[in-house]
């Protein structure tokens, strides 16, 4: 939620000190896309951009931030919520963006942003405060890519005690970067004389004044400070001799002598309130205990006393953080017991009005860990939906035993990391859960315990799975099946949210290893497949289907792919439906029934239910180009990609690898060669670096087909060979079938050429793999062996006596071979048949007349 007073453009005093120097400065930013104002607390970067806010003539939204913004949706809900406050009408997209939580916000959020600001007509200037608050590598980079779209109309200032952690040296090239900086900031001497003359009582010589100003070096809060000691002062010529060191020793000797002379109630009201980052009569009177607080808070504003409004009313108010912090290591120093109660009452304040995030920064300061962890579960859910970075933060800064009695908030932390890809944390987390869970024994009912091991379980087999481990997530799955049979309700949290590219619900975008896959996914697709009520069981059918659809063993996909279909569990999660019916589609137009193939994607966007149907629509919408393409209807293919919204220059991420593999694939329908060649390319680099198999097997064949259509002969072959390199070893067939006639030509090419390896020095590809994708390609080159060749002479030996039902054991005895050897001519010939096990090696080689 974003506190409103962050919005407001702070008050300011009417007897401030005219700077026309500083305006002008300030004025120059709206010539340019970046001005940052940077300068040590008490230099005024506030002050001067309030002032220059109001009297400017131009629309400026204002975000005050603070330590809660430094998380990516809230940093940017608060942007465009004060750019809102300016233009009530701004932004409704990407708001509704920022609340999907972050797969989606880190996704589509800024684009529509800065979509909507090149809509405007008025020049705009975003002033944010603070910025020293932001930490977080990922706004960082989000405000890069931000500054280097930013429309010319508009421009954002950054003030912050410190430099920035984002690169400016290109738009200061540009000439895009406007910095003022410290010595922009302190008063010049004139200026000096005229605060003194000005804005305080004093009577100082303009000797004194200069002895000041040289001192304090122009530092603004430094001369505040001198005024308001010396008003104190029985000797002012002796005191301002005492004014000398650095601004840290002045500061402390100023604030002291201030604090000094303030009344008992002054001090004590000081010292509650100052732990506030904003305060209003209520929530002092809460912590101070004290029922004239509106008193004390405009006490404060007429002795100028480092009090600032945030409001013209005179509501809400905050602390110059320069006087905040003297009072807090004062106060966390003399008297630690009250700042801890202090700390508590503001909680409960905010807390009683709705402000759960303020109230937890003041559980979590004063050591209120029950409270904290209170907090935590009241806000599970959001927390984990839209507030993931502050739900890292708030539980990292809890003691590991204050929750140890509440394992869902430890499941719930761990499910944030693993969605976040903070994998090594996460992996460390489980480790540790998994042991003091079992801690938990006794102290918690049976089925309640079950429970918790069950869904610790369940984060193990996820684990395993993230770490490629097929053979340890199945065996933790196993124990998920012993303690929580009904399955774990983080197995299907936000299934019906978009996650772009899905690594848990479409397995093969993200396991490598087929022949694992098979295994994993053939005996938990039928285990959990058998219940009624399991959502989680559609991604296993769903993945299988698609695993046997690549083999082409098309009567096993389809079996598969009609039980996920017939399961009503799973059409309430988007993220499984889409999969399944996707995958279903596929196979019915590689069937030869071209009409339920298209029926089935039609009717899927109309039964998507979804929060982010709009990104889910995108996904389909691209498959229904790709099933055009391959239906002859190019015409219908070639609008899906005027109307997209996807260009071939984007910048290419693992969320939509999908949907810009069927963009290359429609420009290159369309003629549009190389600029598919150049999306392409970018796609391969992602996707080698990411290590995601498939789908770069998938971009390499596209990418040679391209480079033959261009008369690229050569590299066209070198690409293939490449993508079948990758390949042969797990078994793919219809990623290079499902090109049809240009694959023939292109494999013809390569088998043709095969034995003097024009393409590189050693061979790496079997020209039998090559004949084997021929043969499914139902083509027979004419220099080709018979299909009985393709098997060496001991490895046809093996398989007849598979086929005389002998076991491996047997097998070696009959041929006088190692055990060990029998399993590499059985794997040998699984590969080069294209099965994964015994029943479908005697079909295969009977139906290729391998056997009788």
């Amino acid at each position: 939620m974003i506190v409103r007073t962050k919005l407001h453009i702070p008050h300011v005093r009417r007897d401030l000190v005219a700077r026309p120097r500083l305006v002008h400065k300030l004025n120059e930013g709206m010539k340019v896309k970046l001005t940052h104002v940077s300068a040590q607390a008490g230099y005024g970067k506030t002050t001067a951009l309030s002032e220059w806010a109001k009297q400017c003539g131009a629309l400026v939204a204002w975000l005050s931030l603070d330590i809660r913004d430094n998380d990516y949706i809230q940093f940017w809900s608060g942007v465009t919520a004060s750019i809102q406050e300016r233009i009530p009408s701004f932004g409704a997209e990407v708001s509704s963006f920022l609340e999907k939580g972050l797969w989606v916000a880190l996704e589509h959020a800024l684009p529509a942003l800065l979509n909507d600001l090149n809509r405007l007509t008025s020049e705009l200037a975003i002033v944010l405060d603070d910025y020293q608050f932001i930490e977080h590598p990922s706004i960082h980079d989000s405000l890069i890519y931000f500054l280097e779209r930013l429309p010319s109309h508009i421009h954002l200032y950054l003030a912050s005690r410190s430099e920035l952690a984002i690169p400016t040296a290109k738009l200061l090239v540009k000439g895009e970067y406007n910095q003022i900086t410290m010595q922009d900031l302190r008063f010049l001497l004139d200026e000096g004389l005229i605060f003194f003359r000005d804005t305080t009582d004093l009577r100082l010589t303009s000797e004194q004044v200069a002895e000041l100003h040289h001192q304090t070096e122009g530092w603004i809060s430094g001369l505040e400070l001198a005024a308001i000691s010396l008003k104190h002062s029985v000797n002012i010529a002796e005191s301002i001799h005492q004014f000398n060191g650095q601004h840290h020793h002045i500061s402390e000797y100023l604030l002291e002598e201030v604090f000094r002379h303030q009344s008992e109630g002054m001090r004590s009201f000081l010292m509650a309130t100052s732990i506030l980052s904003r305060m209003n009569q209520s929530l002092c009177q809460a912590v101070t205990g004290q029922s004239n607080s509106q008193q004390y808070l405009e006490s404060l504003e007429q002795l100028n006393l480092f009090v600032i409004p945030l409001d013209d009313q005179r509501n809400w108010y905050r602390y110059h953080h320069l006087f905040s912090e003297f009072l807090q290591r004062m106060g966390s120093r003399t008297h630690p017991d009250k700042w801890v109660q202090v700390h508590r009452e503001a909680a409960i304040w905010l807390e009683s009005h709705g402000l759960d995030d303020d109230a937890m920064e003041h559980y979590l300061a004063g050591k209120h860990y029950a409270d904290a962890v209170r907090l935590i579960e009241k806000n599970l859910h959001t927390l984990v939906q839209s507030h993931s970075v502050v739900l890292m933060r708030w539980v990292s800064a809890l003691p590991e035993n204050s929750f140890a009695e509440k394992p869902m908030v430890e499941l719930f932390y761990i499910s944030v990391l693993l969605g976040v890809e903070e994998w090594e944390a996460a992996f460390t987390r489980i480790e540790r859960a998994e042991a003091r869970f079992q801690t938990l024994k006794g102290r918690l009912f049976d089925v309640e315990w079950n429970k918790v091991m069950g869904n610790i379980y369940f984060f193990c087999a996820v684990s395993a799975y993230l770490q490629r481990d097929l053979v340890k997530t199945s065996e933790y799955y196993e124990l998920v099946e012993q303690y929580m049979p009904e399955g774990s309700f983080f197995q299907t949290m936000r299934r019906n949210r978009y996650h772009g590219y899905d690594s848990f619900c479409d397995h093969l975008s993200y396991i490598n290893d087929l022949h694992a896959a098979a295994a994993f996914l053939s005996k938990w697709a039928v285990v959990l497949g058998r219940k009624t009520n399991y959502p989680f069981a559609g991604v296993l059918l769903a993945s299988y289907s698609k695993l046997l659809y690549e083999w082409n063993r098309l009567e096993e996909a389809e079996l598969y792919a009609s039980q996920a279909l017939e399961r009503r569990d799973i059409k309430p999660f988007a993220r499984v439906f889409i999969q399944v019916v996707i995958g279903a589609s596929q196979i019915q137009q590689t069937l030869g029934n071209a009409s339920r193939a298209s029926e089935l994607l039609a009717e899927l966007k109309s039964q998507i239910a979804s929060p982010d149907s709009q990104l889910f629509m995108l996904k389909i919408e691209a498959e229904q180009a790709c099933l055009a393409l391959r239906q002859g209807a190019v015409e219908e293919a070639l609008d899906w990609m005027h109307g997209c919204g996807l260009v071939h220059t984007d910048e290419v991420s693992l969320f939509h690898v999908l949907e810009y593999l069927a963009l290359a694939r429609v420009l290159v329908a369309g003629g549009q060669l190389e600029e598919a060649l150049d999306l392409l390319g970018r796609l391969n680099q992602l996707l080698h670096k990411e290590d995601r198999l498939r789908d770069r097997i998938k971009v390499l064949i596209l990418q040679s087909v391209t480079l033959q259509r261009l008369g690229r002969t050569e590299t066209a072959l070198a690409q293939l060979e490449t993508a079948l390199e990758l390949a042969e070893p797990e078994g793919y067939v219809r990623s290079f079938v499902d090109e049809g006639a240009e694959m023939v030509e292109l494999l013809s090419a390569y088998l043709n050429t095969g034995s003097s390896n024009p393409v590189g020095n050693t061979p790496m590809v079997s020209l039998a793999y090559v004949r084997q994708l021929l043969q499914a390609l139902q083509v027979i080159p004419e220099e080709s062996m018979s299909l009985i060749e393709i098997l060496t002479e001991q490895e046809t030996n093996v398989l007849h006596l598979i086929a005389d039902g002998l076991s491996n054991k047997d097998i070696a005895h009959r041929l006088i071979i190692a055990g060990e050897t029998v399993k590499s001519h059985i794997k040998n010939i699984y590969r080069k048949l294209n099965v994964n096990n015994r029943v479908r090696v005697l079909q295969r080689a009977r139906e290729l007349g391998i056997l009788g």
